[in-house]
């Protein structure tokens, strides 16, 4: 067993140097100040404020474009010398996204910042990056390599993919999502790329040797917080055209408040969420984290979300089996209310941010 944390106030997200609350007051102002929109000749904007990417109706087509980073999960790919999970992260935490408004992921290009190029780490980033690319059927359409050392003191990953609606097939933003919808989860890989600042901080308070495993794992504990995020793009695209298939999420930063996103006038009841992953535990006794900054930071072991209509199913249930997600499991339901709650550990959240 882990000790007690050696502190004198839990720890937070916010405690350890990213606030969310910030993050949101701070994109405000910046989006007060774009208020151009270009003539009807260069694109139509698709409304879907605060869903996971942004929509563009151009003649008859719609596209959908998304860009993320892998934050600083960088920091301990570079502590560790391993390049090629990071790699593979820059595709999984923007095709998700794209997953999550039902477009299948056509391309992708990426963006490295650093203060020198070394052909070592860029090895291992290519590597990690083919292996993504293969996994979510994308293309790598080109990029931006920027020597920046005034700027950066270590290697930043990040890209920008695009995603298109097949045979007619309509953006799916959660619009449909009514009382009485059943809500499915599939497993998540690990912390995948968020909360990693919490996570360094409490590794590095706590003097943890990153090339031994934690109390109940069986890899060095670096080893098991690098594993690459889980890929959803080609599960999210076999059910988007569903009419079961109410809302996708991808439970990204922000945990399950994420779920908000696709419908602010429900609820949404987690009480079947399953037990956590031992990581996630032993994380949240590591800092003396409570539940409820666990479950607003992490995936807490749910990586990908889909709200279905209930007499659907099981149909939904065999189709997720058939494209690569047999592990998918009934989490919760959908009831009349707004927000989210995980009932066994007394949580309700109103809000995204």
């Amino acid at each position: 067993m882990v000790p007690p944390p050696r502190t004198d106030r839990p720890w937070t997200y916010a405690r350890s140097g990213v606030d969310r609350s910030q993050v949101s007051s701070a994109l405000a102002v910046l989006l007060d100040q774009v208020t151009y929109r270009p003539p009807p000749s260069a694109g139509r904007l698709v409304d879907a404020p605060g869903h996971y990417a942004g929509l563009l109706r151009i003649g008859r087509e719609t596209i959908a474009v998304t860009t993320d980073t892998v934050g600083t999960k960088t920091k301990l790919a570079a502590e560790l010398g391993r390049w090629e999970e990071v790699g593979e992260d820059i595709v999984g935490v923007n095709v998700n996204d794209l997953a999550s408004v039902g477009a299948r992921t056509a391309g992708l290009v990426d963006t490295i910042l650093c203060p020198r190029p070394d052909p070592e780490a860029f090895r291992g980033i290519g590597k990690g990056l083919n292996r993504g690319l293969r996994l979510a059927r994308c293309s790598l359409l080109g990029g931006e390599t920027a020597v920046v050392p005034e700027i950066v003191d270590g290697i930043d990953l990040g890209a920008t993919a695009f995603g298109f609606f097949p045979r007619g097939r309509r953006p799916v933003l959660g619009a449909s999502i009514r009382p009485g919808d059943r809500v499915l989860g599939i497993p998540s890989s690990g912390v995948h790329a968020n909360g990693l600042t919490l996570v360094r901080r409490l590794l590095r308070e706590r003097s943890v040797d990153l090339l031994r495993p934690r109390v109940g794992g069986d890899r060095p504990i670096g080893e098991e917080i690098l594993t690459p995020t889980r890929i959803y793009s080609v599960v999210g695209d076999v059910l988007a055209d569903s009419p079961a298939t109410h809302g996708l999420a991808h439970l990204s930063g922000g945990g399950v408040r994420n779920l908000v996103r696709l419908h602010p006038k429900v609820g949404f009841v987690l009480d079947r969420w399953p037990e956590a992953p031992s990581l996630f535990r032993w994380l949240q006794q590591l800092g003396g984290l409570s539940d409820e900054e666990m479950f607003q930071t992490f995936n807490m072991g749910i990586g990908f979300v889909l709200v279905v209509g209930p007499a659907r199913l099981a149909e939904t249930r065999r189709r997720l089996a058939r494209a690569g997600a047999p592990d998918a499991m009934e989490i919760g339901h959908v009831e009349r209310g707004s927000g989210v709650s995980v009932p066994a550990y007394g949580l309700s959240f109103e809000g995204y941010s």
